[in-house]
């Protein structure tokens, strides 16, 4: 969701990277957020729930608990990171590629005796 409003913003508001993650993960933060919720209070009465049986439904529900929020928390912190990093690898490629000194050009015919 970050990298999909990120990139839309870049090219409507003509923005940079950093600028344009930021702004997503402002505005994206809430529905992320929310949905994870919704998932982890769903997995909490496994993790939390007694009687016969909870001893075999326990551990699934400490997986999606535990799950759920390291992976928020990992999620939240290095797309950001991970998408200013592959923008700036993208436009140093261009400009190496763009600008590669000692290369000729391209090779064009040279004129003939007849022409």
């Amino acid at each position: 969701m970050m990298i999909d409003f990120s990139l839309e913003t870049e090219r409507t508001a003509v923005k940079n990277s950093t600028e344009s993650i930021y702004e997503a993960c402002i505005l994206r933060f809430r529905p992320i957020m929310m949905t994870t919720m919704a998932a982890m209070l769903g997995g909490l009465p496994l993790a939390l729930g007694a009687g016969t049986g909870s001893e075999l439904r326990r551990p699934l529900g400490i997986t999606i608990v535990g799950g759920l929020i390291v992976s928020q928390a990992l999620t939240l912190f290095t797309t950001p990171v991970v998408y200013i990093y592959m923008d700036r690898l993208r436009l140093w490629a261009s400009r190496k590629r763009v600008a590669r000194p000692g290369e000729a050009g391209p090779i064009t015919p040279s004129p003939s005796a007849a022409d």
